[in-house]
């Protein structure tokens, strides 16, 4: 099995863990009719190999008043993504920050309190002597939420 690959217990282990996130590893190996100690080295190895990022909770931006969500794609200056990223992680309200191809070079996903402060941001944003321009497009529903079970049921086995 290649750094990259799954088996059949890890693929229902991943599914079992992201379907009760709270569960512990006893209860998971009860669930999944392994020994607790192979759900533990199984754990251990995902964890290893970072196909298992974090335990934490998800939190909804929104439900902590930050209801506007947004992406900018920003047109870099040349050679100056670092100071880019750097100035964009200062700001509270960034969730995100992806290197792009095409017509941007970073992808940025942005939690703002209302359309007013989404401005603001932007002018911060745009503070930066890195960021040349700005495009925004600010999300009026989610038509399918984050997910990777259908990826686990998919990856190579």
């Amino acid at each position: 099995m290649s750094p990259s690959e799954i088996d059949a217990l890890d693929a229902r282990l991943l599914e079992t863990m992201r379907a009760h996130p709270r569960v512990g590893l006893t209860e998971l190996a009860r669930l999944l009719g392994v020994a607790r100690g192979t759900v533990q080295a199984r754990v251990d190895k995902l964890v290893a190999r970072e196909v298992i990022a974090d335990f934490g909770p998800t939190v909804r931006p929104a439900r902590l008043g930050y209801p506007v969500l947004a992406f900018l794609s920003l047109q870099i200056a040349q050679g100056l993504v670092a100071e880019a990223v750097q100035h964009l992680q200062t700001l509270p309200e960034v969730l995100e920050v992806h290197g792009t191809s095409g017509s941007s070079d970073l992808l940025c996903r942005v939690a703002a309190r209302s359309t007013d402060h989404l401005q603001e941001i932007i002018a911060t944003v745009l503070a930066s002597p890195a960021v040349h321009r700005t495009d925004t497009s600010v999300v009026l529903s989610t038509q399918v939420p984050y997910r990777v079970e259908p990826l686990i049921r998919a990856a190579p086995r």
